[in-house]
């Protein structure tokens, strides 16, 4: 048995039964990184293989210390991990090594986990191109000339190439859906506060960006999320958890899903993505749901503006101190420049307009809502593009004007801050994957997961496409 094809949950029932030893997944798990983390770049700042099989050895044969009792896992390198090297992506901090855990890391040890390691990602998150001064690029498991999309780039890799099993992704701007869908795996962004932030900086007006579980299986989605949901203390918005992966079971006839395809074609998609998308949908009116195309049901280019209005304020925020030092800010990327000198050009008045059609926007959706138990659009408007771009500078011939435009189907989500699944829906004809998000209102995260549960028992699009990679 190659324990490394096992998906989280059955790794976590085979070792509390005795089948499987934590040592035992522990020596597989390196192994396999071994074999193929070279060929795609995604696993960084491995710890020490005696240290760890020393650490797993210790957890053999002893009660379950939690839910995740024994898993090896990779985060991603945005997140602090107490010993392990951290830098963000960033030169500026390349041998940087945290004393203390974030809020996911310390969730995830306290759960049983044992942490090896980092996956790769761009620097400070910017882009949905996993790439960095300090390790490279990572590169797409289906086509090692093509991108794993970004921020969780290296986390999709991960999980795509069984390296882990498990893998923790964030989202502001689709930086877990994104890559989810070019890797072929499912990424789930939660309700804005289910899964609280760190206890650092701004903590009412950032409220965009969340941490998020990533998996080859809805079921360990739904397993990370439960480690990682539930409010903090220290931070506003926080929301309880719920038992989400005894909550899967649902019954999909009569469900009403919207498609809002391309928005009018407002978000152009390259071609074939729509058809793609399109083929998912039958899966769920096979089901018995019902299935009907949503027209536009807001502005784009209003949330647009607002969306670049308020993450341009915040990044400027944020990292103004190390763009105030000359020497700091020449090593920072092109693009993270771009956004701080655009964030110090916002007004009060301006961003209190964007914050208004932020609001409008999530009472029009909340309204939809009450038609639709769920949405659904593209997660990505472009296949997996070659890993020397930077980013894609045109969609069908538009030019894009920022190095993110080509994302813009993601914002609607994250404004309004709702529950979004990043489900596979097969391969182009190019053989790269793609995914479509489905997401429901806010607060709905167990419905969601639930959906996405019957849609993966159809297809298992992750288990029947295994990418075959050696070192």
């Amino acid at each position: 048995m190659d324990v490394t094809e096992l998906s989280a949950t059955e790794l976590v029932r085979a070792i509390q039964m005795g089948r499987v030893r934590p040592s035992d997944l522990m020596a597989a798990t390196l192994a396999r990184i071994a074999a193929v983390n070279g060929a795609v770049n995604a696993i960084m700042s491995l710890r020490d293989a005696e240290a760890l099989m020393a650490e797993a050895r210790a957890l053999n044969g002893v009660a379950p210390r939690g839910p995740l009792h024994g898993l090896p896992l990779a985060l991603k390198d945005l997140v602090a991990v107490k010993g392990i090297r951290t830098t963000y992506g960033s030169p500026l901090f390349a041998d940087h090594v945290p004393l203390a855990d974030d809020l996911v890391a310390a969730r995830l040890r306290a759960a049983g986990a044992i942490l090896i390691g980092k996956t790769n990602t761009p620097e400070w998150g910017h882009g949905s191109h996993s790439f960095n001064p300090v390790f490279g690029v990572t590169r797409n498991p289906y086509d090692l000339t093509r991108t794993a999309g970004g921020s969780s780039g290296g986390a999709a890799a991960a999980l795509a190439t069984r390296m882990v099993a498990l893998a923790d992704g964030s989202d502001m701007m689709g930086s877990l859906r994104n890559p989810a869908a070019f890797c072929n795996v499912y990424g789930f962004r939660p309700s804005y506060g289910l899964v609280p932030g760190i206890a650092q900086g701004d903590t009412f007006l950032a409220t965009m960006a969340t941490e998020g579980p990533m998996a080859r299986t809805v079921e360990d989605v739904a397993l990370m999320l439960e480690v990682l949901s539930g409010p903090s203390p220290e931070v506003p918005f926080g929301r309880a958890g719920e038992r989400f992966s005894q909550m899967l079971d649902i019954d999909m006839r009569g469900k009403r899903i919207g498609w809002l395809g391309d928005w009018g074609g407002a978000y152009g998609c390259e071609a074939g993505i729509l058809d793609l998308c399109a083929a998912g949908l039958q899966v769920f009116a096979d089901q018995g749901a019902v299935v009907e195309p949503v027209a536009p049901p807001f502005p784009a280019e209003k949330l647009w503006q607002a969306w670049l209005t308020i993450r341009a304020m915040l990044n400027a925020g944020d990292k103004q101190a190390m763009y105030a030092d000359p020497v700091k800010r020449a090593q920072l990327k092109p693009e993270t420049q771009w956004e701080i000198e655009q964030g110090q050009k916002v007004t009060a008045a301006e961003l209190h307009a964007a914050s208004v059609i932020r609001s409008r926007w999530y009472a029009r959706v909340a309204k939809l809502f009450t038609e639709y138990d769920a949405l659904v659009m593209p997660s990505a408007q472009v296949w997996p593009f070659p890993a020397e771009w930077r980013w894609p500078q045109a969609i069908n011939g538009r030019a894009m004007d920022t190095y993110h435009r080509w994302m813009e189907v993601v914002i609607p989500v994250s404004l309004a801050g709702l529950p979004s699944l990043n489900i596979p829906v097969g391969f182009g004809p190019q053989g790269l994957p793609m995914g479509m998000q489905l997401f429901g209102a806010y607060g709905t995260d167990a419905k969601v997961l639930a959906m996405g549960q019957q849609y993966h028992r159809a297809t298992d699009w992750p288990g029947q496409n295994p990418p075959q990679i050696s070192g």
